[in-house]
Protein backbone atom coordinates (compact mmCIF):
# COMPACT_ATOMS: atom_id res chain seq x y z
CA UNK A 1 0.00 0.00 0.00
CA UNK A 2 0.86 3.99 -0.08
CA UNK A 3 3.92 5.14 2.39
CA UNK A 4 2.03 8.45 2.58
CA UNK A 5 -0.47 8.13 5.51
CA UNK A 6 -4.14 9.66 4.98
CA UNK A 7 -4.72 10.75 8.26
CA UNK A 8 -2.82 11.61 11.04
CA UNK A 9 -2.17 8.68 13.33
CA UNK A 10 -3.04 11.21 16.81
CA UNK A 11 -6.10 12.62 14.42
CA UNK A 12 -7.90 9.77 12.60
CA UNK A 13 -10.65 7.77 14.15
CA UNK A 14 -9.20 4.33 12.51
CA UNK A 15 -5.79 5.15 14.84
CA UNK A 16 -7.47 5.97 18.53
CA UNK A 17 -9.86 4.95 20.77
CA UNK A 18 -11.83 6.80 23.91
CA UNK A 19 -12.00 9.16 24.98
CA UNK A 20 -10.53 11.28 22.02
CA UNK A 21 -12.16 8.74 19.16
CA UNK A 22 -15.30 9.42 20.80
CA UNK A 23 -14.72 13.34 20.86
CA UNK A 24 -14.08 12.99 17.04
CA UNK A 25 -16.33 10.75 16.48
CA UNK A 26 -19.53 12.99 17.91
CA UNK A 27 -18.52 15.85 15.89
CA UNK A 28 -17.89 14.02 12.61
CA UNK A 29 -21.40 12.42 13.30
CA UNK A 30 -23.22 15.60 12.66
CA UNK A 31 -22.86 15.63 9.10
CA UNK A 32 -23.60 11.96 8.77
CA UNK A 33 -27.17 12.67 9.35
CA UNK A 34 -30.42 11.52 7.98
CA UNK A 35 -31.53 14.53 6.71
CA UNK A 36 -27.59 15.16 5.18
CA UNK A 37 -28.18 12.11 3.16
CA UNK A 38 -31.98 13.63 1.92
CA UNK A 39 -30.04 16.49 0.91
CA UNK A 40 -27.25 14.24 -1.36
CA UNK A 41 -29.66 11.87 -2.49
CA UNK A 42 -31.35 13.75 -5.50
CA UNK A 43 -27.64 15.20 -7.07
CA UNK A 44 -26.96 12.07 -6.76
CA UNK A 45 -29.28 10.30 -8.51
CA UNK A 46 -29.08 13.11 -11.21
CA UNK A 47 -25.25 12.35 -11.79
CA UNK A 48 -25.61 8.74 -11.88
CA UNK A 49 -28.24 9.55 -14.86
CA UNK A 50 -26.13 11.57 -16.39
CA UNK A 51 -22.86 9.36 -16.39
CA UNK A 52 -24.48 6.54 -17.89
CA UNK A 53 -26.14 8.71 -20.45
CA UNK A 54 -22.75 9.30 -21.24
CA UNK A 55 -21.90 6.16 -21.55
CA UNK A 56 -24.39 5.00 -23.69
CA UNK A 57 -23.34 7.99 -26.04
CA UNK A 58 -20.20 6.45 -26.08
CA UNK A 59 -21.43 2.84 -27.37
CA UNK A 60 -21.53 -0.32 -26.57
CA UNK A 61 -19.53 -1.85 -25.30
CA UNK A 62 -19.28 0.56 -22.36
CA UNK A 63 -16.68 0.18 -18.66
CA UNK A 64 -19.02 0.80 -16.22
CA UNK A 65 -15.90 1.81 -13.85
CA UNK A 66 -14.79 3.79 -16.08
CA UNK A 67 -17.54 5.81 -17.12
CA UNK A 68 -19.83 5.10 -13.32
CA UNK A 69 -18.16 3.54 -10.50
CA UNK A 70 -14.78 5.81 -10.66
CA UNK A 71 -16.42 9.56 -11.01
CA UNK A 72 -19.57 8.89 -9.05
CA UNK A 73 -17.80 8.31 -5.65
CA UNK A 74 -15.85 10.97 -6.00
CA UNK A 75 -18.75 13.84 -7.07
CA UNK A 76 -20.78 12.47 -4.46
CA UNK A 77 -17.99 12.83 -1.69
CA UNK A 78 -16.96 15.92 -3.05
CA UNK A 79 -20.38 17.38 -2.65
CA UNK A 80 -20.59 16.14 0.64
CA UNK A 81 -17.77 17.57 2.22
CA UNK A 82 -18.86 21.09 0.60
CA UNK A 83 -17.20 21.54 -2.62
CA UNK A 84 -18.43 23.34 -5.82
CA UNK A 85 -20.73 20.87 -7.57
CA UNK A 86 -18.79 20.95 -10.42
CA UNK A 87 -15.13 21.15 -8.97
CA UNK A 88 -15.01 17.52 -8.38
CA UNK A 89 -13.34 16.69 -11.57
CA UNK A 90 -10.31 18.90 -9.72
CA UNK A 91 -10.62 16.35 -7.00
CA UNK A 92 -10.80 13.33 -9.19
CA UNK A 93 -7.59 10.78 -9.07
CA UNK A 94 -6.17 11.79 -5.72
CA UNK A 95 -8.20 8.49 -3.83
CA UNK A 96 -6.88 6.07 -5.99
CA UNK A 97 -3.60 8.01 -6.10
CA UNK A 98 -3.09 7.79 -2.26
CA UNK A 99 -3.87 3.98 -1.68
CA UNK A 100 -1.49 2.32 -4.44
CA UNK A 101 1.19 0.36 -3.99
CA UNK A 102 4.07 1.70 -2.46
CA UNK A 103 6.15 1.31 -6.04
CA UNK A 104 4.15 4.87 -6.89
CA UNK A 105 5.41 6.61 -4.31
CA UNK A 106 5.76 9.96 -6.36
CA UNK A 107 2.07 9.88 -7.25
CA UNK A 108 1.21 9.04 -3.77
CA UNK A 109 2.99 12.23 -2.40
CA UNK A 110 1.59 14.64 -5.32
CA UNK A 111 -2.03 13.18 -4.51
CA UNK A 112 -1.52 13.84 -0.82
CA UNK A 113 -0.13 17.31 -1.09
CA UNK A 114 -3.18 18.35 -3.33
CA UNK A 115 -5.57 16.41 -1.33
CA UNK A 116 -4.92 18.85 1.42
CA UNK A 117 -4.47 21.62 -0.04
CA UNK A 118 -7.92 21.75 -1.39
CA UNK A 119 -8.91 20.32 2.22
CA UNK A 120 -7.44 23.10 3.83
CA UNK A 121 -8.93 25.83 1.21
CA UNK A 122 -12.02 24.42 1.68
CA UNK A 123 -12.01 24.66 5.33
CA UNK A 124 -10.89 28.09 5.66
CA UNK A 125 -13.61 29.35 3.06
CA UNK A 126 -16.24 27.69 5.75
CA UNK A 127 -15.11 29.65 8.33
CA UNK A 128 -16.32 32.72 6.69
CA UNK A 129 -19.31 31.00 4.59
CA UNK A 130 -20.62 28.11 7.06
CA UNK A 131 -22.94 25.53 5.91
CA UNK A 132 -24.53 22.30 7.05
CA UNK A 133 -21.84 20.11 5.02
CA UNK A 134 -18.53 18.07 6.68
CA UNK A 135 -16.23 21.12 5.94
CA UNK A 136 -18.83 23.27 7.69
CA UNK A 137 -19.45 20.76 10.28
CA UNK A 138 -15.62 20.83 11.39
CA UNK A 139 -14.53 24.54 10.57
CA UNK A 140 -17.45 24.89 13.25
CA UNK A 141 -15.88 22.46 15.37
CA UNK A 142 -12.38 23.90 15.13
CA UNK A 143 -13.75 27.70 16.09
CA UNK A 144 -15.32 26.29 19.14
CA UNK A 145 -12.62 24.34 20.64
CA UNK A 146 -13.56 20.67 20.08
CA UNK A 147 -11.63 19.82 17.77
CA UNK A 148 -7.85 20.95 16.34
CA UNK A 149 -7.15 22.34 12.77
CA UNK A 150 -4.66 19.16 12.17
CA UNK A 151 -7.79 16.55 13.51
CA UNK A 152 -10.29 18.57 10.79
CA UNK A 153 -8.19 18.48 8.06
CA UNK A 154 -7.20 14.57 8.69
CA UNK A 155 -10.93 13.86 9.23
CA UNK A 156 -11.81 15.55 5.90
CA UNK A 157 -9.37 13.48 4.41
CA UNK A 158 -9.54 10.34 5.56
CA UNK A 159 -13.30 10.50 4.63
CA UNK A 160 -12.56 11.88 0.90
CA UNK A 161 -10.40 8.99 0.23
CA UNK A 162 -12.23 6.40 1.54
CA UNK A 163 -15.52 7.68 -0.03
CA UNK A 164 -14.03 8.09 -3.03
CA UNK A 165 -12.08 4.03 -2.74
CA UNK A 166 -14.48 2.05 -0.82
CA UNK A 167 -17.26 3.03 -2.79
CA UNK A 168 -16.04 2.50 -6.20
CA UNK A 169 -14.70 -1.07 -5.67
CA UNK A 170 -17.69 -2.06 -3.50
CA UNK A 171 -20.30 -0.87 -5.94
CA UNK A 172 -18.20 -2.29 -8.99
CA UNK A 173 -18.19 -5.88 -6.93
CA UNK A 174 -21.77 -5.32 -6.22
CA UNK A 175 -22.65 -4.93 -9.90
CA UNK A 176 -20.00 -8.41 -10.69
CA UNK A 177 -22.13 -10.14 -8.61
CA UNK A 178 -25.88 -8.93 -9.97
CA UNK A 179 -24.24 -9.63 -13.49
CA UNK A 180 -23.49 -12.98 -12.54
CA UNK A 181 -26.39 -13.62 -11.03
CA UNK A 182 -29.25 -12.56 -13.56
CA UNK A 183 -31.77 -14.80 -11.77
CA UNK A 184 -31.74 -12.54 -8.85
CA UNK A 185 -30.80 -9.23 -11.01
CA UNK A 186 -34.06 -10.13 -12.83
CA UNK A 187 -35.86 -10.50 -9.83
CA UNK A 188 -34.44 -7.05 -8.32
CA UNK A 189 -35.82 -5.76 -11.54
CA UNK A 190 -39.19 -7.15 -11.09
CA UNK A 191 -39.18 -6.23 -7.10
CA UNK A 192 -37.09 -2.67 -6.62
CA UNK A 193 -39.18 -2.69 -3.66
CA UNK A 194 -36.63 -5.40 -2.40
CA UNK A 195 -33.18 -3.07 -2.99
CA UNK A 196 -32.53 -2.12 0.18
CA UNK A 197 -32.65 -5.96 1.37
CA UNK A 198 -30.56 -6.43 -1.65
CA UNK A 199 -28.35 -3.80 -1.19
CA UNK A 200 -27.49 -5.41 2.98
CA UNK A 201 -27.38 -9.00 1.34
CA UNK A 202 -24.91 -7.42 -1.54
CA UNK A 203 -22.84 -5.47 1.14
CA UNK A 204 -22.63 -9.19 3.43
CA UNK A 205 -21.59 -11.11 -0.21
CA UNK A 206 -19.09 -8.88 -1.79
CA UNK A 207 -15.54 -9.73 -0.43
CA UNK A 208 -14.32 -5.89 0.69
CA UNK A 209 -10.27 -6.47 1.02
CA UNK A 210 -7.87 -7.38 -0.67
CA UNK A 211 -6.25 -8.53 2.52
CA UNK A 212 -7.26 -9.24 5.97
CA UNK A 213 -7.87 -5.83 7.06
CA UNK A 214 -5.93 -3.72 9.72
CA UNK A 215 -4.11 -5.25 12.83
CA UNK A 216 -4.55 -5.00 15.92
CA UNK A 217 -3.06 -5.15 19.39
CA UNK A 218 -4.32 -6.74 22.74
CA UNK A 219 -3.88 -4.22 25.55
CA UNK A 220 -4.57 -7.44 27.84
CA UNK A 221 -4.93 -11.14 27.83
CA UNK A 222 -8.68 -12.34 26.45
CA UNK A 223 -10.09 -15.44 25.51
CA UNK A 224 -12.06 -15.40 22.43
CA UNK A 225 -12.99 -19.09 21.07
CA UNK A 226 -11.67 -20.91 23.28
CA UNK A 227 -8.35 -19.32 22.51
CA UNK A 228 -5.97 -16.86 24.21
CA UNK A 229 -5.17 -14.08 22.90
CA UNK A 230 -2.31 -12.44 25.53
CA UNK A 231 -1.06 -8.71 25.78
CA UNK A 232 0.29 -7.47 22.95
CA UNK A 233 -0.20 -10.11 20.55
CA UNK A 234 -1.05 -8.59 17.25
CA UNK A 235 -4.50 -10.01 15.96
CA UNK A 236 -6.25 -9.45 12.57
CA UNK A 237 -10.13 -9.28 12.35
CA UNK A 238 -10.90 -11.03 9.19
CA UNK A 239 -14.63 -9.39 9.08
CA UNK A 240 -14.76 -10.47 5.25
CA UNK A 241 -14.58 -14.10 6.48
CA UNK A 242 -17.53 -13.46 9.76
CA UNK A 243 -19.67 -12.59 6.69
CA UNK A 244 -19.45 -15.98 4.98
CA UNK A 245 -19.40 -17.62 8.24
CA UNK A 246 -21.85 -20.65 8.07
CA UNK A 247 -22.59 -20.98 11.65
CA UNK A 248 -24.48 -17.30 11.50
CA UNK A 249 -25.26 -17.21 7.48
CA UNK A 250 -26.64 -20.74 6.06
CA UNK A 251 -25.35 -20.95 2.89
CA UNK A 252 -23.22 -18.19 2.77
CA UNK A 253 -22.00 -18.91 -0.63
CA UNK A 254 -25.43 -17.99 -1.91
CA UNK A 255 -26.71 -14.36 -2.88
CA UNK A 256 -30.27 -14.84 -1.16
CA UNK A 257 -31.83 -11.39 -0.79
CA UNK A 258 -34.04 -13.08 1.72
CA UNK A 259 -32.00 -13.96 3.51
CA UNK A 260 -33.44 -13.11 7.80
CA UNK A 261 -31.16 -13.15 11.03
CA UNK A 262 -28.27 -11.60 11.82
CA UNK A 263 -27.18 -8.66 10.42
CA UNK A 264 -23.36 -8.77 8.06
CA UNK A 265 -20.17 -6.69 9.89
CA UNK A 266 -19.26 -5.34 6.21
CA UNK A 267 -19.44 -1.90 8.16
CA UNK A 268 -17.71 -3.35 11.04
CA UNK A 269 -19.13 -3.18 14.67
CA UNK A 270 -18.77 -1.13 17.82
CA UNK A 271 -17.42 2.21 18.81
CA UNK A 272 -15.56 1.79 15.25
CA UNK A 273 -18.58 1.24 13.73
CA UNK A 274 -18.50 2.71 9.89
CA UNK A 275 -19.57 6.55 10.23
CA UNK A 276 -20.47 6.34 6.50
CA UNK A 277 -22.83 3.53 6.20
CA UNK A 278 -25.97 5.52 5.62
CA UNK A 279 -24.24 7.52 2.92
CA UNK A 280 -22.61 4.16 1.34
CA UNK A 281 -26.24 2.38 1.32
CA UNK A 282 -27.34 5.20 -0.14
CA UNK A 283 -25.01 5.28 -2.85
CA UNK A 284 -25.75 1.41 -3.29
CA UNK A 285 -29.27 2.06 -3.97
CA UNK A 286 -28.56 4.82 -6.11
CA UNK A 287 -26.35 3.47 -8.49
CA UNK A 288 -28.11 0.11 -8.91
CA UNK A 289 -31.62 1.62 -9.15
CA UNK A 290 -29.82 4.03 -12.08
CA UNK A 291 -28.09 1.56 -13.91
CA UNK A 292 -31.54 -1.11 -13.74
CA UNK A 293 -33.58 2.26 -15.14
CA UNK A 294 -30.86 3.15 -17.60
CA UNK A 295 -29.92 -0.08 -19.09
CA UNK A 296 -32.92 -2.67 -18.61
CA UNK A 297 -30.79 -5.24 -20.31
CA UNK A 298 -27.72 -4.83 -19.12
CA UNK A 299 -25.00 -7.64 -19.39
CA UNK A 300 -21.12 -8.27 -19.62
CA UNK A 301 -19.37 -7.53 -22.57
CA UNK A 302 -16.71 -10.69 -21.76
CA UNK A 303 -17.02 -14.10 -19.76
CA UNK A 304 -17.24 -13.33 -16.21
CA UNK A 305 -14.12 -14.92 -15.72
CA UNK A 306 -12.24 -12.57 -17.99
CA UNK A 307 -13.09 -9.45 -15.86
CA UNK A 308 -10.10 -9.14 -13.91
CA UNK A 309 -10.09 -7.60 -10.23
CA UNK A 310 -7.58 -4.96 -9.00
CA UNK A 311 -5.51 -6.37 -6.46
CA UNK A 312 -3.03 -2.72 -5.80
CA UNK A 313 -5.45 -0.71 -3.22
CA UNK A 314 -6.87 -1.54 -0.05
CA UNK A 315 -10.34 -2.46 -0.90
CA UNK A 316 -11.30 -5.38 -3.42
CA UNK A 317 -12.83 -4.55 -7.17
CA UNK A 318 -13.01 -4.86 -10.77
CA UNK A 319 -10.50 -3.24 -13.06
CA UNK A 320 -12.40 -2.51 -15.49
CA UNK A 321 -16.21 -3.94 -16.32
CA UNK A 322 -17.05 -4.22 -19.64
CA UNK A 323 -21.29 -4.38 -20.42
CA UNK A 324 -23.08 -4.18 -23.61
CA UNK A 325 -26.91 -3.56 -23.54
Amino acid sequence: MAPQTVASQTAGLQYIDAPRHTVLRRVVARAFTAKSMARLRPPAERTAREMLRGMRRAGAPGDLMEHLYTPFPIAVVCAFLGADEDDWRNWAGNSEALLTKANAKERNQAARQDTRSRVVALLERRRTEPREDLAGVLAAAVASGEITDDEAISLAMAVYVSGGHAVRNNSGSMMYALLTHPDQFERLRREPELLPKAVEELFRFVPHRNGVGIPRVATEDVRIGGHLVHKGDVVYNAYVAANRDPSVFPTPELLDFDRSGAAHVAFGHGPHFCLAALMARMEAEVLIEAVMTEFPRLRLAVPAEEVEFQRDGLIRGPRTLPVTW
